[in-house]
């Protein structure tokens, strides 16, 4: 990131932060982040048994579902999805789309190609998704042919933008671009004159993206809870594009094993406090619930299946890691996603999104990149530039300490010899001269 794209983040964080001043000490919020902090424990202390209730839940609601051991299985799963679906759409004909079935998928040596290939009539609308992220997908799915298109706003944007488009906070992945710049990007992506201005801005973006989306019947989305007990997915959202991609005829979501909870109440109650720290909002604009395919009754009260939302329902439940880390660094597994944490974190405002693990940002990123990728991501994620301030756990609203994370973690790459160069050195004359230097 350079100065300029540091210091739009900085305001964009100052205005988050101040928003919320306000409402943070209200008694209705604390009472709420105890309750969520009871619910985010009793969750993952019960991972196992919310499962199993989930598998049941699921088959209830007529929900088809899938777990995948890690990002590669994901994808696949994801892929494999889309196809069935096209090949019962066509009979098995397939002739008129086009598979790259190449398997030999690298996403740190696949380069980013974000132009909508007119020809090919997959298209798949996208929502905003860390968990979407972490597995590459959209990067997995354009290497095989597929358009994809993100219905956020500010993941469009960066979309558009193409190379260096690594998001800078969870809510709002665009908030180190400012209006001059935006404009500049998707005047050059979309190839038209937009004007300085963000509602201008807007509306092109939202025409484009709801022309492209007309051509898709495949929704992909995360989730910002799942409740097992129901067996029902909840999403958080202010544009309404999380309703426009449930609507597509298959849709398709992907949740780590940590968004799983008890009960829908449970999942509303994390979905507010989320809402509240991300955005100085105490209610967001949408928050959808889905519970399996459209259907009525409506009709003499006989169930018909296929009105307007989705045919097909699709989860895919993502360990990726997580499962290891529940035994290691449990706390990690209880973050909501509000990013509150590098609002805050010295660090984060002073190199940006450098430090953390592709969309986990900051010092919970750092950690939990060790176990969805090796100790030596951690390292190379930011675990030696963190200060350990302690300003990360003061400001997350289920207090999660990552700063005493990041330490026990750095203690182990120790004991490993593993720590960047300039520490040895340092170590090594500490013991040789008694000084660092």
């Amino acid at each position: 990131m350079n100065e300029n794209e540091l210091e739009s983040m900085r305001n964009s964080f100052k205005t988050v932060y101040n928003k919320r001043k306000s409402i943070l000490n209200d008694p209705q919020v604390k009472n709420l982040q105890e309750k969520v902090i009871d619910i985010r424990k009793d969750s993952i202390d019960n991972n196992e048994k919310l499962i199993e209730t989930l598998k049941e839940s699921f088959k209830k609601n007529d929900i088809d579902y899938a777990f995948a051991d890690n990002a590669e299985e994901a994808r696949n799963i994801i892929c494999d999805v889309i196809k069935s679906e096209i090949n019962e759409d066509l009979k098995d004909d397939t002739s008129n789309y086009s598979f790259n079935d190449n398997n030999n998928f690298n996403d740190n040596d696949f380069n980013d190609d974000n132009s909508f290939n007119d020809k090919n009539s997959i298209v798949v609308a996208k929502s905003k998704s860390n968990t979407l992220g972490e597995i590459a997908a959209s990067k997995f799915l354009q290497s095989k042919g597929i358009n994809v298109i993100e219905t956020d706003l500010g993941d469009r944007i960066l979309q558009l933008k193409g190379k260096d488009n690594k998001p800078t906070h969870p809510t709002g992945p665009a908030s180190h671009l400012n209006v001059e710049e935006i404009s500049k990007i998707v005047s050059k992506g979309l190839n038209i004159d937009v004007a300085c201005d963000p509602k201008a801005i807007m509306e092109v973006v939202k025409e484009d993206i709801l022309n492209k989306v007309s051509e898709a019947d495949i929704g992909l989305s995360g989730a910002n809870a799942v409740a097992c007990e129901d067996g029902s997915l909840v999403f958080v959202h202010n544009e309404g594009n999380i309703s426009l991609v449930s609507l597509m005829k298959t849709h398709i979501i992907v949740a780590g094993i940590e968004k799983l909870v008890r009960t829908i109440e449970d999942a509303i109650s994390i979905a507010k406090l989320e809402t509240i720290y991300a955005t100085g909002s105490k209610v967001t604009s949408y928050i959808n619930i889905v519970s399996g395919p459209s259907k009525t009754a409506d009709i003499e009260k006989k169930l018909l299946k296929n009105m307007y939302g989705a045919e097909k329902v699709f989860v895919i439940i993502l360990d990726n890691g997580r499962l290891e880390a529940i035994e290691s660094i449990t706390e990690c597994l209880y973050c909501i996603g509000c990013g509150s944490c590098i609002v805050t974190c010295p660090v984060y405002n002073a190199i940006g999104n450098e430090f953390g693990f592709n969309n986990y940002l900051g010092g919970r990123g750092v950690a939990m990149s060790k176990f969805i990728q090796d100790t030596e991501t951690s390292i190379s994620s930011g675990l030696y530039k963190c200060t350990l301030c302690g300003l990360c756990k003061i400001n997350c609203p289920v207090t999660i300490s990552t700063s005493d994370i990041i330490e026990n973690i750095r203690a182990e790459t120790l004991k490993k010899g593993l720590y960047p160069e300039k520490h040895g050195k340092f170590k090594d004359n500490i013991k040789n001269k008694g000084s660092p230097y």
